[in-house]
């Protein structure tokens, strides 16, 4: 499985409801409120073989609330 975050910008006021779509949905990891300038840091897993930007943009994007999301990909763990 690999490993990579979403950092999700939300609608004002949407945060939670966003928040709790993707955990309905059961496609996170983890899911942590953030201030700053996005609302929500996503961790997924993924199959090694699946298309992270088409993951993103079929399973993520769709969440009613998202403004703006910024992928991290992420390489090795310590």
């Amino acid at each position: 499985m690999v490993p990579f975050f979403v950092q999700i910008k939300c609608e004002l006021g949407k945060a939670y409801s966003v928040a709790d779509q993707i955990a309905d949905a059961e496609i996170a990891s983890e899911i942590y409120s953030t201030a700053g300038d996005y609302d929500l840091l996503v961790k997924f897993y993924v199959d090694k073989d699946t298309d992270i930007g088409h993951f993103v943009n079929e399973r993520v994007h769709p969440f009613k609330g998202i403004r703006d999301t910024y992928t991290i990909i992420t390489h090795r763990v310590f």
